[in-house]
C-alpha cells in the first residue's frame, strides 16, 4: 500500500510541475491539435484558388462565356482581366499569379475553320500547382472548343442554300455542290489549339522541394541548437559559472550567434552539395546569392532561438515553447505543397511566418534565376524578423534564471 501511495505521489508531483510550467502545459495541449489540423488540411486538401490572370483581346459572347467558365471553377482565382499579352507574362514571371491565360484576337470569329490558339503561361517553378493547372485548363478549353465547333457548324449550315440536304448527302458519302463540301469537320470541332508555355521549363518535384528543405533544415537546426546552447547550459549551471567571470551578456550572445551561424551554414552547404550530386539539382541563379540567403536564414532563426531561450530555465521548457512555432511553420509555409491547399485563414497566417519568405527567396534564386532585385521584399522581411528577434532576445535575456 505504501508503494502505491508513493507512485501516486510521483504522478501528482509531475502533474503539479507541469501545471506550474504554463508554457509547457499550453504546448502539450495545443501542439497535437495544430499538427493534425495542418497535416489534414495540407496533405488531404485540394488545391484551389490558384491566382491567374486572363488576357482577352476581343469582346463578345464567346469571350464572356469563357470568362464565366473560368471564374466558375474553384481551381482558379482570377486576379485581373487585362488586354496586354506581355503584361500577362510579366505577372507570371514576377510571381503575382501562377498562370496567364491568353485568348487570341480572333477568338470571337466563327466564320473560319482555322483553329484559334489559346496560350497559357505557367509558373512551372511551382510544380504541384502546374500539375493541377495544365490538365484542368486543357480540359476546360477542350469543352469550349467543342461548343465553338458546334456554333461554327450551325453558322455554316445557315449560310448554305440547302443545309439539310447537304448534310444528308455528306453522310451518304456523296460530294454535295454546296459550300459545305470543302469543310474539314475535324478542324471545326478542334476549334481551339491549346498551347502551354512553362516559363521555367519542366520542373520535377525534387526541384520544387530542395530549396524549401534547405531553408527548413537551417530553421530547425538553428532553433533546436539554441535550446541546447543557451537553455541547456543555463540548466546545467554553465551559464551561471560563465557570468561569474567579467563577461557581458552581449559577449555571450555574440559568441553563440557566430558559432551557431557557422555550424548551420556548414550543414546547409553539405545538404546543398548532396542534393546537387545525388539528384542533379541545378541552381538557375547565383550560387553566391544562394549561400548569402542561407546565412541570412540561419541568422534569422538563431535570433528566434535567442528570443525564446532568453527567459526559459530548462531545455525542456525551451523545446516545448519552440515546437508549436517550428512544426506548424513547416506545413503553412509551403515547404511540401503550395499554400493554396490550405484554408484561407492558414494562408493569411503563413505571411507572418519567416519560413514563408525564406522558401520564396530560395525558390526564386534556385528555380527562377532571380536576382536580389527580384527577391528584395523577401530579404527585407527576413532582415526585419532578424532585427526583431535579436532585439527582443538581448533586451529580455535573463542571466539569473
Amino acid at each position: 500500500m505504501s508503494e502505491t501511495k508513493k507512485i501516486w505521489w510521483m504522478i501528482k508531483k509531475d502533474l503539479l510541475v507541469l501545471w506550474r510550467h504554463k508554457p509547457r502545459l499550453f504546448s502539450i495541449i495545443l501542439f497535437p491539435i495544430l499538427m493534425i489540423a495542418l497535416f489534414g488540411y495540407g496533405m488531404g486538401g485540394e488545391i484551389e484558388n490558384i491566382p491567374v490572370v486572363i488576357v482577352k483581346q476581343t469582346d463578345g459572347p464567346v469571350t464572356d462565356a469563357t470568362l464565366n467558365a473560368v471564374k466558375g471553377m474553384s481551381l482558379y482565382n482570377v486576379q485581373d482581366i487585362i488586354s496586354d499579352p506581355q503584361r500577362g507574362r510579366e505577372m507570371v514571371e514576377s510571381g503575382q499569379v501562377k498562370a496567364a491565360i491568353l485568348l487570341p484576337p480572333d477568338y470571337e470569329n466563327l466564320n473560319t475553320s482555322n483553329s484559334k490558339s489559346v496560350v497559357v503561361y505557367v509558373d512551372s517553378s511551382d510544380q504541384m500547382a502546374t500539375q493541377m493547372l495544365v490538365p484542368a485548363t486543357q480540359a476546360l478549353f477542350s469543352e469550349i472548343s467543342s461548343q465553338i465547333g458546334m456554333k461554327k457548324l450551325e453558322a455554316l449550315q445557315s449560310q448554305s442554300t440547302t443545309p439539310s440536304s447537304s448534310i444528308q448527302v455528306q453522310s451518304q458519302g456523296v460530294q454535295p455542290s454546296s459550300s459545305l463540301s470543302s469543310i474539314n469537320f475535324q478542324n471545326i470541332m478542334n476549334s481551339i489549339n491549346f498551347q502551354v508555355n512553362k516559363i521555367y521549363g519542366d520542373t520535377k518535384y525534387i526541384d520544387f522541394l530542395v530549396p524549401a528543405i534547405l531553408a527548413m533544415t537551417v530553421m530547425m537546426g538553428a532553433m533546436m541548437s539554441m535550446g541546447e546552447s543557451l537553455a541547456g547550459e543555463r540548466e546545467r549551471g554553465e551559464l551561471a559559472r560563465l557570468f561569474m567571470t567579467p563577461t557581458s551578456v552581449s559577449t555571450v550572445v555574440a559568441g553563440k550567434i557566430i558559432s551557431r551561424l557557422v555550424i548551420q551554414t556548414t550543414t546547409a552547404m553539405i545538404l546543398l552539395g548532396s542534393a546537387i550530386l545525388l539528384f542533379n539539382i541545378t541552381i538557375s541563379g547565383s550560387m553566391l546569392l544562394t549561400i548569402l540567403l542561407l546565412i541570412l536564414i540561419a541568422l534569422c532563426f538563431v535570433g528566434f532561438g535567442i528570443m525564446v531561450s532568453a527567459r526559459v530555465g530548462t531545455q525542456e521548457d525551451y523545446v516545448q515553447m519552440v515546437m508549436p512555432f517550428s512544426m506548424p511553420m513547416m506545413f503553412i509555409s509551403g515547404v511540401f505543397y503550395p499554400l493554396e491547399t490550405m484554408p484561407w485563414i492558414f494562408q493569411k497566417i503563413a505571411y507572418i511566418a519567416p519560413l514563408t519568405y525564406a522558401n520564396d527567396a530560395m525558390r526564386g534564386v534556385m528555380l527562377k534565376g532571380a536576382s536580389i532585385g527580384d527577391i528584395w521584399i523577401d530579404i527585407a522581411v527576413l532582415l526585419g524578423f532578424t532585427l526583431l528577434f535579436f532585439a527582443m532576445g538581448v533586451t529580455r535575456f535573463n542571466r539569473d534564471i
